[in-house]
C-alpha cells in the first residue's frame, strides 16, 4: 500500500493509504466526516431540481418503454354504434325510408413479427431507458461533487479573507509607525510611500475573495434547491472537515463498470445497434391479421340474434419495392450512427482512465505541496515567536516584529489552499471511481435503502 507524506497536526495533512480494489461507499462524501456536508447533501439529493429533472426522465423512458412491450401483443378493440339514416331511393323503385341502424362487434389485429422488428424496438428502448438510468446516477454524481467542491472552496476562501484581513491590519499598523518615525525625522518619506503602496495592493486582493466567496455561499445554495434570498444553515471551515485515510484504487475492468457516463454510453451503442435492425426490418415485408366479430341490425331488439351476426377475418401483407433509395440511406445511416456511438464510447473511457490517473497524481504532488507549504508555515511561526522573544528584550524594533506577523499570515494564506487543492483532488478522485452509486440503486429519497 502506497503511502503520501504525512504532515502533522493538521486534518489536511495526515497520510492516505490507496487500497487496490477497495469499494466505493454509496454515500462517499461522508468519509470528510463533517456533519454540515452531510446535512447538505441529504437536502440537495431531494430537493435540486436537476435530480427532480432526471427522475421525471427516467420515469418518461420507463413508460415508453412499456408502451413499446405492447406492441409484441394483439390490438383487441370494442366498437359500438347507433346511426340514424334516411336514403332516397334515387334511381330505383322504391322511395326513400328512415331507419336506425344499431351495431356492436370486436375487433382484432396483430401484427407478424417473422424478422424481430418489435423485438428490435424494445430493445433499442430498453437501451434508451438504460441511458436514462445512468444518466441519472451521472446527475447525482455531478451534484455530489460539486457540492463536496464548493464546500471546500467556501472554507478555504473563508480562511483566505480571515488572512488577508490579518495582513491588512499589520501593515497599517506598520503604516502608522513609520507615520510617527516619519514625524520625528527617522526614516525618509519613501519608506511611508512604499508601505502604503504595500498596504493598497493588499487591500486590492480582499474585495475578490470577498466576491469570491459571496457566489459560492450562493452555488450552495442554489445547488440545495434554495433561492439565494433563503438563509443557508450549513457553513464550512477546513477545521471541520476530515481527509480520508482509506482511498480505493481500481482496477480498469471495474473503472468501465463504475463510471455512470461509461455505462450511458455503452447503452448508447446498444441502442444505435437496435437501430440498424429496425432499419433493416423496414426492408422486408410486414404482415398482420386483422378479424371482427359482430352484430348489426336496424331494431334494437334484434341486436344479438343470430341473423345480425356479421364477421369478417383478414391477412395483410406490405413488401417495400421503391422508395427512392430512402429506406437503404436510412440503413447506412444508423450504421454510421453505431460507429460515432462506438467512438464516443471509446473517448469517454480514455477520458475515465484520464481523470482517475490525473486525481492520483494531484494527490500526490496535493501531499508534497502542503508538506512543503506547512514546513514554511512552521518555520515562520517560529520565527515569529523568536521575534516576539527579541523585541520583549529589546533586541529589534516594533518593524521587525511587523514583520515577522506578515511573513507568518502569508504563509498561513497558502497553506489554506494547499489544504484546499488537496480535499478538493481527494473528492476528484472518489468522482473519478464513479462515485459508488452500485451500493445505492434507490436514490430517489436522497438516501441509503
Amino acid at each position: 500500500m502506497a503511502k503520501t507524506v504525512a504532515t502533522p497536526h493538521q486534518h489536511a495533512g495526515r497520510a492516505q493509504e490507496f487500497i487496490p480494489g477497495m469499494d466505493v461507499p454509496a454515500q462517499w462524501w461522508r468519509l470528510f466526516r463533517s456533519e454540515p456536508l452531510n446535512k447538505l447533501m441529504d437536502q440537495a439529493l431531494t430537493a435540486n431540481p436537476d435530480v427532480q429533472a432526471a427522475q421525471a426522465a427516467l420515469r418518461e423512458a420507463q413508460e415508453t418503454l412499456s408502451a413499446t412491450k405492447g406492441v409484441a401483443f394483439p390490438e383487441v378493440n370494442a366498437n359500438a354504434g347507433i346511426a340514424r339514416q334516411k336514403t332516397n331511393g334515387a334511381g330505383t323503385n322504391f322511395s326513400g325510408s328512415l331507419f336506425t341502424l344499431y351495431n356492436t362487434s370486436v375487433s382484432v389485429s396483430y401484427g407478424l413479427d417473422p424478422f424481430g422488428g418489435t423485438r428490435r424496438a424494445v430493445e433499442a428502448q430498453e437501451a434508451q431507458m438504460e441511458t436514462q438510468r445512468f444518466q441519472v446516477e451521472a446527475v447525482y454524481l455531478t451534484l455530489e461533487a460539486n457540492i463536496i467542491t464548493t464546500a471546500v472552496q467556501e472554507a478555504s476562501l473563508k480562511a483566505q479573507v480571515a488572512a488577508t484581513k490579518e495582513i491588512i491590519h499589520i501593515q497599517k499598523h506598520q503604516l502608522s509607525v513609520l507615520k510617527d518615525q516619519l514625524k520625528l525625522g527617522g526614516i525618509a518619506e519613501t519608506g511611508v510611500l512604499a508601505q502604503k503602496t504595500a498596504l493598497a495592493q493588499t487591500q486590492a486582493l480582499l474585495p475578490p475573495l470577498q466576491k469570491q466567496l459571496a457566489q459560492v455561499q450562493d452555488t450552495l445554495k442554489a445547488l440545495a434547491g434554495k433561492f439565494p434570498t433563503e438563509q443557508q444553515e450549513a457553513t464550512f471551515d477546513l477545521s471541520t472537515l476530515q481527509l480520508p485515510k482509506l482511498v480505493p484504487v481500481n482496477l480498469p475492468s471495474q473503472l468501465v463498470e463504475q463510471r455512470p457516463d461509461i455505462r450511458a454510453a455503452e447503452a448508447q451503442m446498444h441502442a444505435a445497434s437496435a437501430a440498424i435492425g429496425l432499419a433493416t426490418v423496414d426492408m422486408l415485408p410486414k404482415i398482420a391479421l386483422t378479424g371482427s366479430y359482430g352484430y348489426s341490425s336496424t331494431h334494437f331488439n334484434d341486436l344479438v340474434s343470430p341473423g345480425a351476426v356479421i364477421w369478417n377475418a383478414g391477412a395483410g401483407l406490405l413488401q417495400p419495392i421503391f422508395h427512392g433509395g430512402e429506406l437503404t440511406h436510412k440503413r447506412r445511416a444508423a450504421i454510421a450512427e453505431y460507429e460515432a456511438a462506438a467512438a464516443r464510447y471509446r473517448s469517454i473511457v480514455l477520458t475515465a482512465f484520464q481523470n482517475v490517473a490525473d486525481s492520483l497524481r494531484a494527490m500526490e504532488f496535493d501531499a508534497e505541496s502542503l508538506r512543503a507549504r506547512s514546513l514554511a508555515t512552521q518555520a515562520a511561526s517560529d520565527s515569529l515567536v523568536l521575534a516576539e522573544k527579541q523585541f520583549d528584550a529589546g533586541a529589534i524594533s516594533y518593524l521587525t516584529l511587523l514583520d515577522g506577523q506578515r511573513a507568518y499570515q502569508q504563509t498561513r494564506l497558502a497553506l489554506v489552499q494547499a489544504e484546499a487543492a488537496r480535499y478538493a483532488d481527494t473528492a476528484a478522485l472518489f468522482v473519478a471511481l464513479g462515485g459508488g452509486w452500485w451500493n445505492n440503486q434507490d436514490k430517489s429519497q436522497g438516501k441509503e435503502k
